[in-house]
């Protein structure tokens, strides 16, 4: 998902690496004392990426050394996440994970890494709902009338998503894991893309980042029937929340920081109080509500909890849909 141009230019990810203030203490401390790498397995733009960024600039604040976030797009963040795991265990070079790194263990047939084997965890940053939209040709105005339209009007529904594997994708596919309704998967490169489609009435449903369709939802261009958190979104506090349709259903992509296996402890502690510090920061989190994201605080345990949590009830939906990384 790719944000707006005015989005990206306002929350200052132009560069790679952040300054320094000078009343940064790193010398106090063994770790870190040079740059450390964030590596980022989608493109500048991108909402991981942007999260990176902001999260980025706190560590290199906080911990007194650049934070370089460093883009290797490609194979659903396969590449950067396989950088990572074969990088010394050091601290120095770290992993920005996203919703991909808990679907992609049951999507790929073959990995040259097992993620939560390979990877420490370090601390979660954010979790960020979906919403679940229509065009405003489609008659069903809430989530109970689009189930009972899908149930009458069985193969008359397509679901737009950005791509085979996605978090938009996966979650559409536990809807209909979960409702026993029928639509059929049109996937797109890009949330974009789908979301223009959207609005034209190419398709009719599509499971979106909310940032990406904030704008169009408040511009009435497409309709928004409901969110995919356990909760009502922040952004969109008038719009329902799935489970209050479907007990149990709950979808949301996670933005969180894990090392390579056998990075030492001390480091991990380091990088998780400072991330929870930042998170803490009044200026952060409303950063994070322009994005419709939530801050993930707590210990690297906890996240690494939410990971193998997630990897597993992923891995469910992927077997049931059926679906194969191309």
């Amino acid at each position: 998902m790719k944000l707006h141009r005015r989005a990206v230019l306002r929350l200052a990810v132009g560069g790679t690496a952040f300054a320094v203030p000078r009343f940064a203490m790193a010398q106090a401390y063994p770790y870190p004392n040079r740059p450390v790498h964030l590596v980022v397995g989608f493109a500048p733009g991108s909402s991981t990426d942007i999260i990176a960024r902001l999260i980025a600039q706190r560590l290199s604040e906080r911990l007194g050394q650049s934070f370089v976030v460093d883009n290797r797009p490609g194979a659903g963040g396969n590449i950067a996440t396989e950088q990572v795991v074969n990088a010394p265990a050091d601290g120095y070079t770290l992993l920005m994970t996203s919703g991909a790194n808990t679907i992609n263990p049951s999507l790929y047939e073959k990995l040259s890494f097992n993620f939560l084997r390979d990877t420490q965890p370090v601390a979660g940053v954010t979790r960020s709902p979906l919403v679940m939209e229509v065009n405003l040709g489609f008659p069903a105005k809430t989530v109970p009338e689009f189930i009972a339209f899908a149930k009458a009007n069985p193969g008359k529904i397509n679901m737009a998503s950005s791509g085979i594997g996605t978090s938009l994708h996966i979650s559409g596919e536990l809807f209909k894991m979960m409702t026993g309704v029928a639509m059929t998967h049109v996937p797109y490169r890009s949330a974009a893309a789908a979301l223009t489609d959207l609005i034209g009435g190419q398709v009719q449903v599509l499971f979106d980042v909310i940032a990406s369709s904030l704008s169009y939802i408040k511009g009435g261009q497409v309709r928004a029937l409901a969110v995919t958190s356990a909760t009502r979104s922040e952004a969109l506090p008038n719009v329902p929340t799935i489970g209050e349709f479907v007990p149990g259903y709950e979808a949301s992509a996670t933005n969180g920081i894990v090392a390579p296996r056998n990075t030492p402890p001390e480091i991990i502690a380091r990088l998780n109080t400072a991330v929870n510090e930042a998170l803490a920061e009044p200026a952060m989190r409303a950063q994070f509500e322009e994005l419709g994201a939530t801050e993930l605080f707590g210990s690297a345990a906890d996240w690494g909890k939410l990971l193998a949590e997630e990897v597993e009830k992923w891995a469910k939906v992927v077997k049931f849909s059926g679906a194969k990384a191309e």
